[in-house]
C-alpha cells in the first residue's frame, strides 16, 4: 500500500510519528508537512528519525483561517496528484485535517482519520478544532478512536461500526517511545514545579489575563511552590505572559520546548494546569494530576476518572483547584495514581492491523 501521512501541528507530528513509523514497515509511506507549523514539526518529527517528503510553503499572510484554508488547498491537491497515495491519512482537528480531508475526497481518495470521534458538542468549543473533526468524520474511510467513548460518539452520528476502530492514542505511544529514550535527572529542588501551558484561541484576552493573575496569587500564597510556563510564540498570548508575568519571583517564562524538553518537565512537575488536549492524555500516563483550563474538554474520560479536572479560567477557581491540591495529600494522591484512560502505548500497531498489515504480536 502507498500512503501519503499528512502532517500540519506539532501536535500532529508528534502523536502521528509512531503510525508513520509503523506503516513505513510494512507499506509505502510519503511524509507531506503542510506549513500550518514549521520548524517545530521538523524537530518533532526528528526526534522520532522521521524526515518530511514534502513541504508545502504558505504565504506569510495566513494570519486568518479562511485565509489558511485557502492557502493550503491547491498544494494539497498536487500532492495527492503527485505521489498517488492509495490511503491519504491525517490525525486530529486541526485546519490542516480538514483541508486534507475534502481534497482527498475531492480526489476520490480514501482518508483516515487518527484520533477520531471526540465530541464536545458545541462547534464552537474548541474553535475551530470541534467543527474541523465533525466535517472529517463525514468524509472519513477509516476512523481510529482512542477510546471507547470515542467510538460510541461515531456510531450515535451513524458511522458504520466496520469502519470504526478501537485503538487507543497515539500520542501515549509518542509518549512511551519518549520515556524510553530520553535521560531523566530529577533536580535535587525543595520547590514544587508546576507547569502551566495556555494557547488555545477561546482562552485569548482576559481568559489568559485570568489565568496569569491566579499564578501571581498562588505564588503569592505558597513560598514553595514555583510555575514553569512554556509560552506560546502566537503574538497574543506572548504579550499578555510577558506583559503580566515577566520578573516575577518563582515565575520562569520561557520558549517553546522541545517535545523531550516538555516530557521532561511533565516527568519533574508536581501537578500540571494546561488548556492542552495532548497534555491532558500525557500527563495522567506520566501520573500527574492535570487542572484543565477550560470549560469543556472533548477529552472527558480523564475527568471520569478522577486524575483531571475541568476548572476554566476564572481566577478564583484556578486558585482554588490548585490550593486544594497543594494542601491536600489524600487529594493529590489520588489524582496522581488514578491512571491513564488513552491506551497502553501501541495504537500504532492497532491501526496499521486494520489496513491489513501485520500488528500487534
Amino acid at each position: 500500500m502507498n500512503f501519503l501521512c499528512v502532517v500540519g501541528t506539532r501536535p500532529e507530528a508528534i502523536k502521528l510519528a509512531p503510525v508513520i513509523r509503523e506503516l513505513g514497515r510494512y507499506a509505502k509511506v510519503t511524509t507531506l508537512c503542510s506549513g500550518q507549523h514549521t520548524d517545530i514539526v521538523h524537530e518533532a518529527l526528528d526526534w522520532f528519525g522521521i524526515a518530511a517528503d514534502e513541504w508545502i510553503k504558505l504565504p506569510s499572510d495566513c494570519d486568518t483561517l479562511p485565509k489558511l484554508t485557502a492557502a493550503l488547498m491547491q498544494p494539497m491537491e498536487s500532492a495527492i496528484g503527485q505521489y498517488r497515495p492509495d490511503v491519504v491519512l491525517a490525525q486530529g482537528d486541526t485546519t490542516t485535517v480538514m483541508v486534507t480531508a475534502l481534497t482527498a475526497f475531492y480526489l476520490h481518495v480514501p482518508f483516515a482519520h487518527v484520533e477520531a470521534g471526540l465530541r464536545t458538542g458545541d462547534l464552537r468549543a474548541p474553535f475551530p478544532e470541534e467543527a474541523n473533526r465533525v466535517f472529517a468524520t463525514k468524509l472519513a474511510a477509516w476512523h481510529f478512536c482512542p477510546t471507547q467513548r470515542a467510538v460510541d460518539n461515531l456510531g450515535a452520528e451513524g458511522v458504520d461500526k466496520d469502519r470504526t476502530f478501537l485503538t487507543g492514542n497515539t500520542v501515549i505511544d509518542a509518549l512511551r517511545l519518549t520515556v524510553e529514550k530520553i535521560e531523566f535527572r530529577p533536580e535535587n529542588d525543595c520547590r514544587r514545579r508546576i507547569l502551566l501551558t495556555a494557547h488555545r484561541r477561546e482562552n485569548h484576552g482576559e481568559r489568559i489575563e485570568n489565568i496569569c493573575q491566579a499564578v501571581l496569587t498562588l505564588v503569592d500564597e505558597f513560598d514553595d511552590i514555583e510555575f514553569v510556563i512554556p509560552v506560546h510564540p502566537n503574538p497574543a498570548v506572548r504579550r499578555t505572559f510577558e506583559t503580566m508575568m515577566s520578573g516575577r519571583d518563582r515565575v520562569h517564562l520561557m520558549p517553546p520546548l522541545s517535545y523531550p524538553q516538555l516530557v521532561s518537565e511533565m516527568i519533574r512537575s508536581y501537578l500540571v494546569l494546561t488548556d492542552s488536549g495532548g497534555i491532558q492524555e500525557e500527563a495522567p500516563f506520566l501520573k500527574k494530576p492535570v487542572l484543565v483550563l477550560r470549560d469543556v474538554t472533548e477529552r472527558p474520560e480523564a475527568v471520569e476518572l478522577g486524575v483531571a479536572r475541568l476548572v476554566g479560567t476564572d481566577t478564583h477557581n484556578v486558585v482554588e483547584a490548585v490550593r486544594n491540591l497543594l494542601t491536600d495529600p489524600d487529594l493529590y494522591a489520588k489524582m496522581a495514581h488514578g491512571g491513564s484512560p488513552y491506551g497502553d502505548g501501541y495504537a500504532a500497531e492497532r491501526i496499521a492491523t486494520a489496513f491489513g498489515l501485520t500488528g500487534p504480536q
